[in-house]
């Protein structure tokens, strides 16, 4: 982890920004929780625990500003809340995810399955694609397995 946070430090001092013990002690809650895509209220409790005098609007601007710099996306998954997910340097687009409709699990698919789409837009409409991401909205399978079980309850 330290590893990764002396990469993104290095990514905010080339854009002429410090990390501060809030910024850093935010960039570790995301690091840490990384598969649980937090919203700031999360990150704020979590990192509540460290520095405890810490502010909420601390937090909403460490956020805003790592947002800002591409350092983590903000994302909604539909349910009212803005989330924070940490983008991977070594992948030039956004991750896609498969987000339950029933649960409210939220799988990461770190492929790149669009890339074939973007070399196709840009022969086709000379748009050259900077970013993208894809949400796909369903069951898991866990949650079907489950209606699956109760329908055949119902029936019998």
């Amino acid at each position: 982890m330290t590893e990764q946070v002396d990469k993104i430090n290095r990514q905010l001092i080339s854009r002429g920004y410090k990390l501060t013990p809030q910024r850093e002690a935010t960039l570790r809650v995301l690091l840490e929780n990384e598969q649980d895509h937090l919203t700031a209220e999360d990150v704020y409790l979590l990192v509540k625990n460290t520095y405890p005098n810490i502010g909420l609007a601390t937090v909403y601007r460490s956020l805003e500003l790592l947002s800002e710099l591409h350092i983590v996306e903000k994302v909604n998954f539909g349910d009212g809340g803005a989330r924070f997910d940490l983008r991977n340097e070594d992948q030039p687009h956004m991750h896609h995810h498969l987000i339950c409709t029933r649960c409210g699990k939220v799988e990461e698919i770190k492929d790149d399955w669009l890339l074939p789409m973007e070399h196709r837009i840009m022969r086709e409409y000379g748009f050259t694609v900077t970013d993208h991401r894809l949400d796909f909205h369903g069951t898991c399978q866990a949650c079907a397995v489950e209606e699956k079980d109760a329908s055949r309850k119902a029936v019998s």
